[in-house]
């Protein structure tokens, strides 16, 4: 297991700060202690000779050898009783003390402290501003909550501690059980990726569910996630949404993968299922956790009830699952040994007097059926059906066929027993039957997660050095942005780029269009100016004898449009033959958390008007490149519908995987559109470029 357990599996804990005060923290958490913690109980604090009949220390220093201190005083004396446990050699604290970074410059002055602290001594610390942690194997509770958690596979980790309080208090009734809480407070130290990284290693955890409302290190949440969810589910609901990412961007890329969508795509690709509420969180953390994945997206529906039966058809239709088609034998079966009233089909409607043995039978016949991954036992309350029994003849077929069950056993008092027995046994039961098909449907998704093969990233032969050099002529420049001015960069990692040359005046635009077979191009190169073509800052198709004239006709829109905007100069570009060719975007936005997001979709001049696009988090391999290609609407276009000829798809993807490796290598690449990306039957081609840099990582 990993470096956290001592943490969560302490054999000493002291509570810095012990009182006998009602209503106290200090209290409060020594209190909790005492009701279940198997370990030594250690309180601190000067001014005490006992709290609640245990002997009382003035210092962690001159107690018996602490395994975890829980800090309980004032903001003022934090670190000065870290350091105090530190020193007597504790590796764990949790800092329960609120006044840091969530109160303000002073608070988040205290917090840095304390980041240092810890980093001096290498310590493992929750907090500060925490609930507290708990472990249900010892009897932990070091919270200052009012429930502890019952025992059980999953470990539970949340940003919120009054959102532990509520949960445990409703999940105490629901009985269902825990591992370890923790409840992350501020984050100073040990945040959410730690905790995934520990319970993954953690064989007595078998579900990792959380609540949160950031995640700080996104880059590494997806390495280390991704490899945790290969032998553990991890359930997350991500609250929080902002814009700020969006707003801040000057991309189009920037504008479209704003915060949310970082989220929502870092999570994918860490193999994270995000619940879109506190009810999915736990329905699905409860089928996970007791039942095995399907092997295939059939679900058998057995019911009682008709109309119930339907609602169940239907929330399958809504799922990423199907209702599994029988074999004829399977039919045959069925209608030999159910009445003729009953429908022998998918959903089994085994009619309102079926007694267990019906059930039971009907139930038997759709397990055995290859075509069926799962199945979802429906039932309303009848006077010849005892639900307590029926839940027998579930735990019964699930383990004869070792394939995956819900039940839907509807109703109040009488399904309570019912419940219970099932409970014990790993199998949920929900009242709703949209619910228990919610449960398999996650269930087929982590199916899906364990066994997806993912690509490395391919490292291309490329001129770093040349790119490098590109990137430093952003210092020379006013603002941070570079053009088309950049185009080498694009060459430089081998996305390929038109002819052509920025130059400063008409005749040596006529000099290099001579050069250029055929009619060009010419564009206005200003970091200033975003879409040059709605001001008269572009000319497609000139001739040799126009291209004098076309240089000052787009200097004078410029200028026009905007007097002091830096105009480098005028790019004269090869005109490609765009028959048969659609134009693509591919693109980077940095996000605070997860680092480079790449963008592809439909480009050109419908880029922020359809946002037909998909995102992924750099870097990426063929096979994520490839799903991004696929993801968008218009990907039909490129795959040749309606007779047009396919475009070269595996150019598209080279290049997405060629941006990948340059923003992986270049930090220092805030942002940057390829807009158009060009591609035709032949191949593609950048046509315009727009990226902000850092000069400050350069």
């Amino acid at each position: 297991m990993g470096r956290l357990r001592d943490l969560f599996a302490p054999e000493s804990v002291a509570v810095v700060g012990a009182t006998d005060r009602e209503g106290a923290v200090g209290h409060a958490i020594l209190e909790n202690l005492v009701a279940d913690y198997v370990g030594d109980i250690i309180p601190v604090n000067p001014n005490r000779e006992s709290v609640l009949g245990l002997e009382c220390y003035p210092d962690v220093a001159s107690a018996p050898p602490v395994d975890l201190s829980v800090i309980v005083v004032p903001p003022s004396i934090v670190l000065e009783a870290i350091r105090e446990s530190a020193k007597a050699g504790v590796e764990n604290v949790v800092v329960i003390t609120a006044g840091f970074s969530e109160t303000g410059s002073d608070g988040a002055a205290r917090e840095r402290e304390l980041r240092e602290l810890a980093d001096e001594y290498d310590l493992n610390l929750v907090g500060p501003n925490s609930l507290g942690i708990m472990n249900t194997r010892s009897g932990m509770n070091a919270t200052f909550g009012p429930e502890n958690a019952l025992d059980g596979s999953v470990s539970f980790m949340s940003q919120s501690g009054a959102f532990i309080t509520a949960v445990l208090d409703w999940a105490n009734e629901q009985g269902i059980g825990f591992r370890d809480v923790v409840s992350l407070g501020n984050k100073s130290v040990l945040d959410e990726t730690d905790f995934v990284e520990e319970w993954g290693s953690d064989p007595e955890t078998d579900v990792i569910i959380g609540y949160l409302e950031g995640i700080d290190r996104g880059d590494q949440f997806v390495e280390v996630a991704r490899e945790v969810s290969d032998d553990t589910p991890i359930v997350l609901v991500k609250s929080g949404r902002t814009d700020a990412g969006a707003q801040a961007a000057s991309s189009h890329t920037g504008a479209i993968a704003g915060s949310e969508v970082a989220y929502e795509t870092g999570l994918e690709q860490a193999g994270v299922l995000r619940a879109r509420s506190v009810q999915e969180l736990f329905d699905w953390a409860r089928a996970l956790s007791g039942l095995p994945t399907p092997d295939t997206d059939g679900v058998a529906v057995v019911t009682n009830a008709g109309g119930p039966g339907v609602l169940t058809t239907d929330a399958v239709g809504d799922a990423n699952l199907g209702m599994a088609n029988f074999t004829d034998e399977t039919i045959d079966r069925l209608a030999e040994t159910m009445p003729d009233e009953a429908n022998v089909y998918n959903p089994i409607d085994v009619i309102g007097d079926a007694d267990i043995e019906r059930f039971e039978t009907a139930l038997d016949i759709a397990l055995e059926d290859p075509n069926v991954g799962s199945a979802v036992v429906v039932s309303a309350p009848t006077a010849v059906l005892e639900y307590d029994r029926l839940a027998e003849v579930v735990i019964e077929q699930r383990d004869a066929h070792d394939k995956p069950i819900v039940t839907s056993l509807m109703g109040g008092s009488r399904s309570r027993a019912a419940e219970e027995v099932l409970r014990e046994f790993g199998i949920p039961n929900y009242f709703d039957p949209a619910r228990a098909v919610s449960g398999l449907d996650a269930l087929a998704r982590y199916r899906d997660i364990k066994t997806a093969q993912r690509d490395e990233p391919e490292r291309f032969d490329v001129d770093r050095e040349r790119a490098r050099e590109i990137l430093e002529t952003a210092r020379s420049r006013t603002g941070n942005r570079l053009g088309v001015e950049a185009m080498d960069l694009l060459e430089a990692y081998g996305i390929p780029t038109p002819r052509g040359e920025i130059v400063s005046d008409p005749e040596a635009a006529q000099d290099v269009a001579a050069d250029i077979d055929g009619d060009v191009v010419l564009k206005i190169v200003s970091p200033d100016i975003s879409h040059k073509s709605d001001i008269g800052g572009v000319r497609v198709g000139v001739s040799d004898e126009d291209v004098y004239d076309a240089y000052e006709d787009v200097v004078s829109n410029a200028r026009n449009y905007q007097p002091d905007a830096s105009i480098v100069g005028v790019q004269v570009q090869e005109m490609l033959d765009l028959e048969g060719s659609t134009e693509t975007i591919i693109g980077v936005n940095r996000d605070p958390q997860f680092g480079p997001l790449l963008l592809f979709g439909l480009g050109g001049i419908f880029v922020e008007i359809l946002e037909d696009t998909s995102v992924r988090v750099a870097p990426i391999g063929e096979d994520e490149a490839q799903a991004m290609v696929e993801d968008i609407k218009a990907a039909p276009l490129l795959r040749g519908a309606r007779g047009r000829e396919p475009a070269d798809i595996e150019s598209v993807v080279e290049s997405i995987q060629r941006l990948s490796q340059l923003v992986t290598d270049f930090p220092s690449i805030l942002e940057l559109d390829v807009n158009p990306l060009v591609v035709g039957p032949e191949g593609v081609q950048a046509i315009d470029l727009r990226l902000t840099v850092d000069t400050e990582k350069l």
